[in-house]
């Protein structure tokens, strides 16, 4: 009896090398999970920089110039020069739409909102911006990691591209919820949808899932023809 229980129990060597396979196996899986997440922030961080960079630099010299512009202007017309002031009024209302160009430009890049007021705020602030219609339900919804947040935030933002790209004249939505665990999120359009099996995964989608399972989110997307498409995220709090 002693020796058919030898032969059919492992040797302790055995177990403690399965053991350790397992853990380095598990350990080979978080290493590049790590580094993405930490690219991802990194990049995030950049985004941020350049926002703060455009906002108090470049926008702020052109509303400088702006201002003088004007100040000229009314020189000039009390003055009774009344085509340079007419000139120079027009030259001000260059700087205006440089100003507004910048201004979109440093909100694309990161919104201030995003990290002041959080994603909720963020949403419906870039919902006013978008080419076409989006409504946004996201109210209630907690603060999270600085990370997560900017995640959820750009790949809605794709998302809603590419609806507004690709899925023909629609109804866009965006939904944003929590639960105890996790953060949940939707980006819906009644669009032209598509076939899964005939069509590969583009950037914009591959893009998506990558900044999502970066930060130990899933990302699934359901989509038929002339049935619209459902996006749908979950990152789980920590």
């Amino acid at each position: 009896m002693t020796a058919a229980l030898k032969e059919i129990t492992p040797p302790a060597a055995s177990v403690a090398g399965r053991q350790r396979s397992a853990v380095l196996q598990s350990l080979s899986r978080l290493r590049p999970l790590r580094l993405a997440r930490r690219v991802l922030v990194a990049g995030y961080a950049d985004r941020q920089r350049i926002e703060r960079d455009l906002h108090d630099g470049i926008q702020q010299r052109l509303t400088g110039l702006r201002i003088r512009l004007a100040l000229a202007a009314e020189g000039f017309h009390a003055r009774g020069d009344t085509d340079a002031s007419a000139a120079l009024n027009r030259f001000g209302d260059e700087v205006e739409q440089a100003i507004d160009e910048v201004r979109a430009f440093a909100r694309g890049v990161y919104p201030a909102v995003l990290a002041s007021n959080g994603l909720s705020a963020a949403l419906v602030s870039a919902s006013r911006y978008t080419a076409a219609p989006v409504t946004v339900s996201a109210r209630g919804i907690r603060r999270c990691r600085p990370e997560v947040e900017n995640a959820v935030y750009f790949t809605c933002l794709a998302a809603i591209d590419n609806a507004d790209k690709h899925a023909g004249p629609a109804q866009i939505s965006v939904h944003a919820w929590d639960t105890a665990n996790a953060l949940h999120f939707t980006v819906c359009d009644t669009g032209r949808g598509f076939d899964h099996d005939r069509t590969p995964a583009g950037a914009g989608l591959t893009n998506m899932h990558d900044r999502i399972t970066a930060i130990g989110g899933t990302l699934t997307i359901d989509s038929k023809p002339t049935h619209g498409t459902q996006l749908h995220g979950s990152v789980p709090y920590p």
